[in-house]
């Protein structure tokens, strides 16, 4: 039997019918299920040669098989986009963040609460409770999240050859403010340097948790340390303002690209043409960012935040979700429960087929073989359970106990947890949108004054609707705050 479900996807609020399929679209007993999995990442040589070995194992393993259908990472968006408006049959997707929590809203995931205690029932004991606490949107849970760190740190990342070259201590750096005599000790003294990397994507780090996803940062926020239940425009907010006013003056000393507004520059690490950036840290990423440098130079690097902070998108930055359409949900379920509860399968999927893509040494540890590198190169951190993984020959021992380490460090946001239904303010919230994108690059890469700016990017956000939105939300979040105490 088929019933139909009317679906409003996105925010363009398209009104569609998906088929939910039940007992009569079973597959018989003797055949085995082939589940349909969309995954990010550019197509790889090597998956089909991959997933045949995968598959061997998860037939024997659990009665099922998989097609995975990679689709590149600047199509999948609107691939996906595409896939769940047609209402396709298919089994599993990646997902991410916003997207996840608007699919999820709409109803193109299946609800997996049922089927954790039974077909998940490993899996949900094996992944950290924060993030099924993270995944869970309007009291269900619509995707299974990568076990990784669930934090999110913003660090300083310097170029540690020119921190010893000049004798700096930046241990010392404490603020945003703090940067100022380094980079004009690097401005006076190395013209091929740039004092600070970044392009048109650049922000500074701001204590506040965006509570509406979106790639240039939506004015609703919450204080990420303070629980005051106030929702308020980060933007005009008094450190905001000082923050702002200091990367103006940066950039107007020349420590920042005079173009930086509109660059796509990516600022390669391979490319000694930085002393300092602003990224996300996990446990041992030094060890990432300096294999990345090729060896040219090395980096160091120091906190912004003193704590880890828990925030949605740390906790649903990689997720493995299940279709509506699908006509085996348990199998995909019992899938997911394998793949992050298997070590060989884990390896198998990320790593390739030992022997051809990799070997193993013998302290345990594994060494890419030149296929890998060639012709199978995953996204490990989309996959899932990251503490299953066979380490590489030059990460530490204890490499998953660091990661165990700062999960247990890390605090939640007040705004962990709380997903906004943007149904009753869509339209203000595209104007908004609009005005942001016209307004935050220049004021986010310190472009202009933030004092003569800032006026005239609030009157256009009141007149898009800000204060709709901002009470909506408010009540929401309200709302939110009362049933979470009870």
């Amino acid at each position: 039997m088929k019933k139909k479900l009317a679906l409003g996807l996105g925010l363009l609020g398209v009104a569609l019918t998906l088929g939910a399929c039940g007992s009569d679209d079973k597959a018989s007993s003797d055949e085995v299920p082939t589940l349909k999995w969309y995954m990010i990442g550019t197509p790889q040589k090597d998956t089909d040669k991959v997933m045949k070995e995968v598959n061997k194992y998860t037939e024997k393993k659990i009665g099922v098989k998989v097609d995975m259908v990679q689709v590149d990472w600047g199509d999948y968006g609107k691939r996906m986009q595409t896939v769940i408006n047609s209402g396709e049959a298919f089994d599993i997707c990646y997902t991410a963040a916003g997207e996840y929590v608007t699919y999820a809203q709409k109803g193109a995931f299946q609800p997996l609460d049922k089927y954790l205690d039974k077909e998940g029932k490993e899996m949900k004991e094996a992944l950290n409770p924060v993030l099924w606490d993270g995944a869970t949107v309007d009291g269900e849970i619509y995707g299974v999240p990568s076990n990784k760190e669930i934090g999110e740190q913003q660090v300083y990342v310097f170029n540690e050859d020119l921190v010893k070259k000049y004798n700096m201590d930046v241990s010392k750096v404490k603020s945003f403010e703090d940067l100022e005599p380094l980079l004009k000790t690097i401005k006076e003294n190395e013209p091929s340097i740039t004092p600070i990397g970044g392009n048109k994507d650049f922000k500074p780090a701001f204590n506040y948790d965006f509570l509406i996803d979106n790639a240039v940062p939506l004015p609703f926020s919450v204080s990420q340390t303070e629980e005051n239940g106030k929702i308020v425009n980060f933007y005009d907010q008094k450190d905001s303002m000082e923050t702002l006013r200091t990367l103006h003056s940066y950039y107007q000393a020349g420590y920042m690209d005079k173009d930086i507004a509109t660059s796509t520059d990516p600022w390669s690490y391979d490319k000694e043409n930085w002393f300092v950036r602003i990224e996300k840290y996990q446990p041992c990423a030094e060890n990432v960012w300096n294999k990345n440098t090729g060896g040219k130079y090395t980096v160091v690097t120091q906190p912004i935040n003193e704590v880890p902070i828990i925030k949605n998108s740390s906790v649903t930055g990689a997720i493995q979700a299940v279709s509506v359409t699908s006509k085996h949900p348990e199998e995909a379920v019992k899938f997911l429960n394998l793949l992050n509860t298997d070590e060989y399968l884990r390896n198998l999927v990320d790593k390739g087929i030992e022997g051809t893509h990799y070997k193993e040494l013998e302290d345990g540890k594994i060494e890419d073989l030149p296929a890998r590198v060639e012709n199978y190169s995953m996204p490990t951190y989309a996959l899932g359970n990251h503490f299953i993984l066979k380490l590489y020959e030059d990460e530490p021992n204890d490499k998953w106990e660091q990661f165990k380490q700062f999960n247990k460090e890390s605090v939640a946001s007040p705004g962990l947890g709380f997903y906004f239904d943007p149904k009753e303010v869509r339209t203000e919230i595209a104007s908004i949108t609009n005005v942001c994108n016209e307004f935050a690059p220049a004021l986010l890469t310190g472009t202009v004054d933030p004092d003569e700016y800032m006026p005239k990017f609030k009157k256009k956000l009141d007149d898009a609707g800000m204060d709709k939105v901002m009470k909506e939300m408010q009540d929401q979040y309200d709302a939110y705050l009362a049933k979470k105490t009870k």
